[in-house]
C-alpha cells in the first residue's frame, strides 16, 4: 500500500468506560434495528453516552441460538451513577420494546465495576418483573405486552480507548457516500472497535462562540468557508469534502487496527486524495498517535 497522500499528522485519543452488549432477537432485521436505534445518538462530546455497533453474529454464536449484535455504550468519564441513567434510556427505549429480543453481558474484561439493571430497565415491569436462571446466566424477566423481555442481571463496566480519528479528503460526494459506506463495513470486521458517527460530515473545535451547544464546526476545515476565510483556511487544493471516521474501541490496540484498516479501504478509491486526523495540538486526549506509526 502507498502512503504518499497520508499527512504525517495525529490523533488524540483518551480513556472512557464502557459496557459492551449483545442484544438478540428472533430475525436479523429485528436485531439490527434494535442495534442501530439504541447506538444512533453520538453524544459522548456533549456529556452524555454515545454507542456504536461492532458486529453480528449468527445463532450458533449467542446464549439463546438467535440473531446477535454486538454493540458497545461509552461514558467519556468516571461517573457511573450518570452512565447507567443514560444507558438505561438506550436499553429501555431502543431495545426493550422491539419484539422478542434480550440483551446479554458481552464483556471482553474481568471487572469489579457493574451496573445493577434491575432499578433501570427491570422495573420497567412495575414490580412485577422476576428474577430467572437461563442460557447459563442471571436473567431479568420483564413482563411486556409482547411477552416477554429478558435483560441479563449484571453489565460490566470496562475501560476502553476513545476519540480515535482520520479524516479522508475527498474530491468528489461519491467518494464521500462509497468510500465512506466501504470503511464503515471494514471496521466492522475488526474486533472490539465501533465507528460511533458512522460517516461523520460535522468535524468540530473544541472552542466554540456558543457553549451552550457544545462543540461547533472547525471552521478552518469546512469548504465552503475557503474562500471567506482566505490564508486562515485549511482545506487543502482540491479538495471539497473532508468527512471523518471517529473510532471508540476496547483497548488502542484494536483502535489502531481499525484506523489502518479504515485508511487502507479509503485510499482504494481515487478521489480520496488525501488522509489526515484532527487535533488540537494534543490539548483534548492524553493519547497523540501518529497515522504514519499505525501504517508502518
Amino acid at each position: 500500500m502507498n502512503y504518499d497522500k497520508v499527512e504525517d499528522t495525529f490523533f488524540e485519543a483518551f480513556q472512557g468506560k464502557y459496557v459492551r452488549a449483545l442484544i438478540t432477537g428472533p430475525t436479523e432485521s429485528i436485531v439490527k434495528r434494535a442495534a442501530y436505534d439504541s447506538t444512533s445518538t453520538p453524544s459522548a462530546v456533549i456529556g452524555r453516552v454515545e454507542g456504536g455497533v461492532e458486529g453480528f453474529l449468527n445463532p450458533s454464536q449467542t446464549p439463546d441460538n438467535r440473531f446477535g449484535a454486538i454493540v458497545q455504550y461509552w461514558l467519556g468519564g468516571d461517573d457511573v451513577e450518570k452512565f447507567a441513567f443514560e444507558l438505561s434510556y438506550r436499553l429501555r427505549q431502543d431495545i426493550l420494546v422491539k419484539p422478542f429480543t434480550r440483551i446479554f453481558d458481552y464483556s471482553d474484561k474481568d471487572s469489579e465495576e457493574y451496573i445493577e439493571m434491575m432499578d433501570i430497565v427491570g422495573h420497567c415491569g412495575d414490580g412485577y418483573e422476576w428474577a430467572v436462571e437461563k442460557y447459563d446466566r442471571k436473567m431479568i424477566n420483564v413482563p411486556i405486552a409482547v411477552p416477554d423481555f429478558q435483560i441479563e442481571e449484571k453489565f460490566k463496566i470496562n475501560n476502553g480507548t476513545m476519540g480515535g480519528n482520520f479524516w479522508y479528503l475527498c474530491k468528489t460526494q461519491e467518494a464521500v457516500l462509497n468510500a465512506g459506506e466501504a470503511i464503515i463495513d471494514a471496521i466492522m470486521d475488526v474486533e472490539g472497535a465501533t465507528t460511533p458517527f458512522d460517516i461523520c460530515s460535522a468535524a468540530s473545535k473544541p472552542e466554540t462562540n456558543f457553549p451552550e451547544i457544545g462543540p461547533t464546526t472547525n471552521h478552518f476545515y469546512c469548504p465552503s468557508l475557503k474562500e471567506k476565510l482566505g490564508d486562515k483556511s485549511k482545506v487543502p487544493q482540491g479538495v471539497n469534502y473532508i468527512p471523518e471516521v471517529v473510532i471508540n474501541a476496547i483497548n488502542t490496540e484494536s483502535m489502531n487496527k481499525a484506523v489502518k484498516t479504515g485508511i487502507d479501504t479509503a485510499l482504494e478509491f481515487e478521489d480520496v486524495i488525501g488522509i489526515s486526523a484532527g487535533n488540537f495540538d494534543g490539548k483534548l486526549g492524553d493519547k497523540n498517535i501518529n497515522l504514519l506509526d499505525i501504517l508502518k
